[in-house]
């Protein structure tokens, strides 16, 4: 029913919800305060390639599990 209104609004929503997601883990990431800028600045103003972008490339934060780490 709200598609009929507002098209674009489902993927405005994604799109919010993975800027504000991606944001705060740039922010709490250990990488320096200028790598931080530029990944945040990046995933506002490209926000769908931005966030795939940093999800494959950007900064790690300390409490990330690595995915190549053998459990114990």
């Amino acid at each position: 029913m709200l598609g009929q209104y507002m098209p674009g609004s489902f993927f405005f929503i994604v799109g919010l919800i993975l800027a504000i997601w991606s944001v705060i883990h740039i922010a709490q990431s250990s990488s320096g305060p200028m790598t931080k800028a530029i990944w945040i600045i990046v995933v506002l103003f490209i926000p769908y390639l931005g966030f795939f972008a940093w999800l494959l490339f950007g900064p790690r934060s300390a409490t990330r599990p690595s995915l190549l780490k053998k459990p114990d």
